[in-house]
């Protein structure tokens, strides 16, 4: 009897270890909610949501044109005149990580981490990186217009920022067009 209670006992913290493990490696840190972005880029009254659905067609030409596009479906974004603001997922090394793009005439107005889930190179969130793509454009090759100085240790989640920047920049040439 005592044994047979000593095994559910290990089992038990087994399984709280388990869930324990599990709750930490899936959180992360959300610095920036959705509606906060969207004030940010657009002000106390942001315009409505739209959707852009990811054709095969969108996707070929996305590839081609920047080399990456996600998985999803649709991407939500939303426009009001020449702004467009999208909030995109990418993968670090292991781990999505959430980032708002506001773009104006072409242009990156502003970059924004709203969670990042990494165990390493959350120091992509600070305005002293984040700040470098404000005013860069899409470059004929499909890479931004300027050079992004990287962070030591955080090279993967560098690439992560840089890619959706420039898949914002591309997808917002496609709905204003």
């Amino acid at each position: 009897m005592a044994a047979a209670r000593t095994s559910r006992r290990l089992w038990r913290a087994a399984l709280a270890a388990i869930v324990l493990m599990a709750a930490c490696s899936a959180s992360g840190e959300e610095y920036l909610g959705r509606d906060e972005f969207l004030v940010l880029a657009f002000g106390d009254k942001p315009p409505q949501m739209h959707t852009l659905w990811l054709t095969e067609e969108t996707r070929t030409a996305a590839k081609a044109a920047v080399g990456w596009v996600p998985v999803a479906l649709r991407l939500r974004y939303w426009q009001d005149g020449d702004r467009t603001a999208w909030i995109l997922e990418d993968i670090g090394r292991d781990q999505p990580i959430t980032l708002g793009i506001a773009v104006s005439d072409q242009r990156i107005e502003r970059v924004e981490v709203l969670a990042f889930r990494e165990s390493r190179g959350w120091e992509i969130r600070y305005p002293f990186f984040t700040s470098q793509f404000a005013g860069l454009t899409l470059a004929p090759d499909g890479y931004l217009s300027e050079h992004v100085d990287g962070i030591t240790g955080a090279t993967l989640s560098v690439r992560a920022v840089e890619r959706v920047a420039r898949l914002a920049l591309w997808l917002d040439a496609q709905v204003r067009s």
